[in-house]
């Protein structure tokens, strides 16, 4: 496979002198890369891994503020499986009701979870919770098994036959059999193995706040599609939102420069009282959108997960639970290849897996924005036919419910790995 062969292997034979050798490295120490390394530990306790993250560790309580991921209910049976949701299920909130509608179009659509038999259909959990739980659970583990290296970062590496030498910036060494990258969207060590990054900006940028509520908001998520981008609402424990206001650039830098009782007005005006009365909105964050994709998930012993491989668009939330299906999916084979951690056998079933996944979300949120972003009357028409159907034919709403649950896609690869695995026992 090209992908695996075209960075060049710098030898058999790795320098005598190399401080640490472990079985996986970890560059990225945030939800992604800390996630990992409690789950491969959990699938093989006796792992020795690596942790590379460039920030100081920080206590990070959790506020008004605090930032929310949503959770498919497929990834929250995941972190069942991983041993870390009775501790989180008991500060998230359900989403038990999804409301889709076009702002100005009849088109709507509403989804309840007890429709497909269900408890809910996910929930939200603001991150620094994941955040100090990881943390606590990593620090019982004895340094034999988990290395943390923080603040550090890889300042160079080089490929060799049966593993990765790394160069970091404090002046420590490492090998790792294989180097795994979940830095984030603006990655440097995707960027000294040689991946090329494809971006594609959508002229849109996110505004990113918490609100709080008159009334409770009976675990109800919104999306509100509108002609400058979608407006989300998820529902948080307390009487609150977690507000995803996608805009034009200028109309986010004029609400970024708003007074907190001006952007609560604003957003109140612009998503209209369906969700409740608006009281509160707590500190505001933004960022432009842009759709970025590595061109391979691998390279020789050196895989890449979460946002330094795919960076979405937030419209339908997939963003986290994307990267939970890469997790699941290098857990799962190195639980099936133990001796096998980083050869070309695991990275080529890793890219197979994780590249048809990871088609099918881009181009189904990439759809969704320029579908609803057409302002064409015709195109209108059409989506919002969509909604009707769907509002009324329960067969039309299962693709959607099965996409916002995330067990479709969790399935596929379950089933590709199990082929894999069964092909690998012949």
């Amino acid at each position: 496979m090209a992908s695996l062969t075209e960075t060049a292997v710098a030898g058999a034979a790795v320098s005598e002198d190399i401080g640490s050798k472990v079985d996986i490295a970890i560059a990225g120490g945030g939800m992604a890369g800390l996630t990992l390394a409690w789950a491969l530990l959990q699938a093989r306790p006796t792992l020795r891994i690596a942790v590379i993250e460039q920030q100081a560790a920080v206590e990070r309580s959790v506020s008004f503020d605090s930032r929310s991921i949503a959770l498919a209910a497929a990834s929250v049976q995941q972190l069942q499986a991983w041993q870390l949701w009775p501790e989180l299920g008991a500060k998230a909130c359900a989403i038990r009701h999804i409301h889709v509608s076009d702002r100005g179009h009849f088109g709507k659509c509403y989804l309840q979870a007890d429709q497909f038999g269900l408890t809910e259909f996910g929930a939200v959990l603001e991150v620094e919770h994941l955040g100090q739980l990881l943390q606590q659970r990593l620090r019982t583990v004895p340094t034999q098994q988990l290395l943390m290296l923080q603040p550090d970062q890889i300042a160079s590496l080089q490929q060799h036959k049966d593993q990765v030498e790394l160069q970091l910036a404090s002046g420590k060494q490492l090998a790792a059999r294989l180097l795994v990258v979940c830095e984030g969207g603006l990655s440097p060590t995707r960027q000294l193995a040689g991946f090329t990054l494809r971006s594609e900006y959508y002229e849109q940028t996110a505004v990113i706040a918490n609100l709080a509520l008159a009334e409770p908001h009976q675990e109800r998520a919104y999306e509100r599609f509108t002609a400058d981008g979608p407006i989300a609402l998820l529902p948080l424990p307390g009487k609150r939102y977690s507000l995803v206001w996608t805009s034009s650039p200028v109309q986010a830098a004029s609400l970024m420069q708003l007074s907190d009782d001006k952007f609560t007005a604003a957003a109140q005006q612009a998503f209209g009282y369906r969700a409740g009365v608006f009281v509160k909105s707590g500190a505001r964050a933004s960022y432009p959108l842009t759709l970025r994709r590595s061109d391979s998930p691998v390279r020789h012993r050196i895989a890449l997960l979460g946002n330094s491989l795919h960076s979405l668009h937030p419209i339908a939330g997939q963003g986290f639970n994307l990267a939970l299906r890469d997790i699941v999916a290098l857990v799962q084979l190195v639980k099936q290849m133990p001796a096998a951690v980083g050869d070309y056998a695991m990275l080529r079933q890793y890219q197979l897996v994780r590249e048809a996944d990871m088609q099918q979300v881009m181009t189904l949120t990439d759809g969704l924005v320029r579908l609803f972003s057409n302002r064409s009357r015709l195109v209108a028409l059409g989506r919002n036919l969509g909604l009707l159907g769907m509002l009324l034919s329960d067969d039309l709403q299962q693709p959607l419910a099965r996409q916002a649950m995330g067990y479709s896609a969790m399935q596929r690869m379950q089933a590709q790995l199990k082929e894999y695995s069964n092909d690998a026992a012949l």
